[in-house]
């Protein structure tokens, strides 16, 4: 075997184990909802306290992913990613074995940290590992796989555990993934060393800041579909995020050790593909949450079928970002391809919206799900190249955790305001006079059109902020050579770009 070939297959299984434990952390994030009806009477929840099943991991995941972006760039990435992956692994363990509603509540937190501490710098590795556009692109597709279409993989496995075993199984689940993954890494993932904390003074005061505010922004956000947007609660946590998030950017421009380096963001496609990614998700958390409900409260689909329902999705998007996004993006530009795919998405979610009461799957809900698979596969690896593109191996971490942190706090402020929209609707609805069903659907359109019109002002975004980067013909005529040139060489990125 050549010295290319040997570091390609390193590469590759590297990147196959990085990308199971971001499996992990995702299926996460919908396996426990299937479960919630279950738990709810197994541990004598009501139906407030319910819901810090998911708060609790919520809080401390989004508030901690830059956090820990960065001191991954600190500390060494992988060291963060183990740290990350034992730390859920466990708290996973704790969940399983919970008889008690605290000790669920308090092992969910332990789960939050833990998927934050792992989670935030796996794009960052991957980056620094693939350097040659085409195999960069192609890592970058399927980690965009895993990323977005993990969740519906979650339902499928979260109903059928549920239904076939009991709830604690969505959590035991974790236990031979999280070993097999720490194990596997420790011994098979390359470690760069970090920046270190003697050059490097971590920022506690700053920290502080941006831990703090980010988790009062995501407990303020959790809180909104029950205490609604006007509230004194919501208006004064968000009032307190703001000030300590506004005094963290202040602080990061005067001192000399910053934890989130300021100018990362003079890069149009940092900046702008952590933007138009809030559209993105607008659209796929639509479907992904009221999609489902629509199936299961509406057409009345048992879990599992709820999860077979959005499999046709889940199988077209990882063939599209795996295969198939890469060569559109080195013939059109990742920016066009995003557009493209942008698109499609807005195209998916208006389908979606004129299901009616009665409606079927093959009419109302496959069409949909194929238009927004193909549309998911094309979107995501682009906005993840386009949003590391300006990142140095130094600030991969960081980079990395604001992506994340991008997709988490971003994707909790769409859903809240589609579901706010959504109850509104449906309680208009129920006051004159619809049926119970004919209601709840009515507020289903609303959140669907709403998302559209989200990732069709995305759409305007990428257009008019993002800077199309072409891969030259050369570089991929090349890889083989470039390949060669990695098996023992550091792995540089580009410069951040100062364009205005």
């Amino acid at each position: 075997m050549s010295p290319a070939d040997t570091a390609h297959r390193r590469d590759r299984i590297a990147l196959y184990i990085l990308c199971l434990g971001m499996l992990m952390i995702v299926l996460d994030g919908t396996i426990v909802n299937t479960a919630l009806p279950v738990l709810k009477d197994s541990l004598n929840f009501s139906d407030g306290n319910l819901t810090w099943v998911l708060n609790a991991y919520l809080i401390p995941f989004g508030g901690l992913l830059m956090l820990s972006g960065r001191i991954g760039d600190l500390i060494g990435q992988r060291r963060m990613f183990l740290w990350g992956m034992s730390l859920f692994t466990f708290a996973s363990l704790l969940c399983g074995l919970a008889e008690s509603q605290e000790m669920l509540i308090g092992a969910r937190f332990l789960q939050g940290v833990g998927g934050a501490l792992g989670s935030s710098v796996i794009l960052g590795m991957i980056i620094t590992m693939y350097k040659e556009p085409r195999a960069q692109g192609e890592a970058i597709g399927v980690y965009s796989f895993v990323a977005s279409a993990g969740g519906s993989v979650g339902l499928l496995l979260g109903g059928l555990l549920t239904d076939v075993l009991s709830w604690h199984w969505i959590f035991f689940v974790n236990l031979p993934i999280g070993v097999a993954t720490v194990v596997l890494a420790k011994r098979l993932v390359p470690d760069r060393p970090g920046l270190g904390l003697k050059e490097n003074k971590v920022d506690v005061p700053g920290a502080a800041m941006l831990t703090g505010g980010l988790m009062i922004a995501v407990y303020a956000i959790v809180g909104v579909e029950k205490q609604g947007w006007g509230s004194t609660q919501t208006l004064g946590l968000a009032a307190v995020a703001a000030v300590l998030l506004t005094g963290f950017v202040v602080r990061q421009a005067r001192i000399a050790h910053p934890l989130l380096p300021l100018r990362i963001f003079r890069s149009r496609n940092v900046t702008g593909a952590n933007l138009v990614l809030l559209g993105v998700l607008a659209g796929m958390f639509s479907i992904f949450f009221f999609g489902a409900r629509y199936a299961g409260e509406i057409l009345g689909y048992s879990p599992i079928e709820i999860g077979l329902a959005f499999l046709p999705m889940t199988l077209l998007l990882g063939g599209v970002s795996t295969k198939g996004a890469q060569p559109m993006a080195e013939r059109f530009g990742p920016r066009n391809v995003l557009m493209g795919g942008l698109t499609l998405i807005v195209a998916g979610v208006l389908l979606f919206s004129l299901a009616p009461v009665d409606g079927s799957y093959a009419v109302n809900i496959l069409p949909s799900m194929l238009l927004l698979g193909l549309g998911a596969g094309l979107s995501f690896p682009s906005i993840m190249g386009l949003a590391m593109s300006g990142s140095t191996p130094e600030d991969s971490g960081i980079a990395s955790g604001l992506v994340n942190t991008s997709m988490q706090v971003g994707g909790a402020i769409a859903l809240s305001v589609l579901a706010t929209f959504a109850a509104e609707r449906t309680t208009a609805k129920l006051e004159a006079g619809a049926t119970d069903l004919a209601a709840l659907n009515a507020g289903f359109h609303v959140a669907f059109y709403i998302a559209a019109a989200i990732a069709a002002l995305a759409i305007v975004a990428a257009a008019l902020v993002l800077q199309d980067e072409r891969v030259p013909a050369a570089a991929v005529d090349t890889a083989d050579a470039v390949q060669l040139e990695r098996a023992d060489a550091d792995v540089s990125l580009p410069a951040y770009s100062e364009a205005a």
